[in-house]
């Protein structure tokens, strides 16, 4: 019987060409956050995360090489100064580790759900399980610190029941019901997102040379500061408890530690988890009032991350994705 390697689809290269571009990134990152950190219990899970999106871009690159497929550029130590004076906190790494924990646990799932080839869905069976691993580290220690944010309680009912009044399904108008325990937990969610988002953006608007990029993060700033007004309003008015910001886990400092390039790269994919996570929270949220808030807050990302888009098109450091044949460009050719 030959051994037969199938070529990779369309589904592995783009996963493996998304893991390669953010892996490079979040290595950056991680060996800055490492550079600066003091807490010695933070530090080993900011070692441990380093360590396995270095094996994550390393497994990318042996299969796109023996595939002989271009490698992408990606993020390179041109792209991160260590040295530069401390940016956040060691709270705030800790916060940021968990939260890249959460972002790792669907993509790689679905990564491995939608992959073909069965080396390429071995690789993202294993990097969900470090991802796993990562995130029960994290949360444990953020429990142990006592920065841990949990969701609200709520009362256990008496017994279980049916819903008989369509009023189940009002938000504006009519007699709003209480919150579900579905719809606070992704309220919190997506204020302690928003929170950490904020934070993030906070310090790149600091340190970027640019004064165009300066004025985009500036506006990323406040939609997160908006968004999280929004959302805190809506657990407020049920008396409920909203996360804190984190606005002060930011340094003063104003020295660099990333590229430009960097910057902007990560506020896109800041940008594109929070579409998806508010989609989610939308698809179950059965109040009205919720789902026309994702709606319109989606779409003022939406519009957000087009423009960074745009800017980064304009800079020339937008990576081109894998993409299909052109076959109305090719049959033009001329032989």
């Amino acid at each position: 019987m030959v051994d037969h390697q199938p070529k990779l689809t369309s589904a592995d290269i783009s996963n493996l060409w998304t893991s390669y571009v953010q892996g490079t990134m979040m290595v950056c990152g991680l060996k800055y956050f490492v550079a600066k950190v003091d807490d010695p219990d933070i530090s080993s899970v900011l070692i441990y995360a380093l360590d396995i999106m270095q094996q994550h871009v390393e497994t990318v690159t042996q299969i796109f090489n023996q595939e002989n497929y271009p490698i992408p550029y990606g993020f390179t130590d041109e792209d991160v100064n260590e040295n530069a004076p401390r940016l956040y906190s060691d709270t705030f790494f800790l916060m940021y580790i968990l939260d890249m924990a959460r972002f790792m646990l669907p993509a790689y799932g679905l990564a491995g759900a939608v992959s073909a080839r069965l080396d390429v869905v071995d690789f993202y069976r294993v990097s969900l399980d470090q991802a796993q691993e990562l995130h029960v580290r994290a949360k444990k220690l953020a429990f142990q610190k006592g920065v841990y944010v949990r969701s609200p309680e709520i009362p256990k009912p008496d017994q279980p029941d049916y819903v008989t009044s369509r009023s189940f399904l009002t938000g504006w108008f009519g007699d709003r019901r209480p919150l579900l325990g579905i719809e606070i937990t992704n309220l919190t969610t997506n204020i302690e997102r928003n929170a950490i988002g904020k934070a993030i953006i906070i310090g790149f608007s600091q340190v970027t040379r640019s004064k165009e990029v300066r004025k985009y993060m500036e506006r990323g700033r406040d939609i997160s500061q908006k968004h999280i007004e929004i959302f805190s309003s809506i657990l407020g008015e049920e008396h409920l408890p909203a996360p804190m910001t984190l606005d002060h886990q930011v340094t003063d400092s104003t020295a660099p530690p990333f590229s430009d390039k960097l910057l902007m790269f990560h506020i896109a994919v800041l940008s594109a988890s929070g579409i998806g996570q508010y989609g989610l929270s939308m698809s179950v949220s059965p109040r009205h009032d919720l789902g026309l808030h994702y709606v319109r807050l989606t779409a003022e990302i939406a519009k957000f991350s087009e423009d960074g888009a745009k800017m980064m098109i304009d800079k020339g450091w937008m990576e081109q994705p894998p993409k299909a044949a052109d076959r109305d460009q090719l049959a033009k050719r001329k032989h």
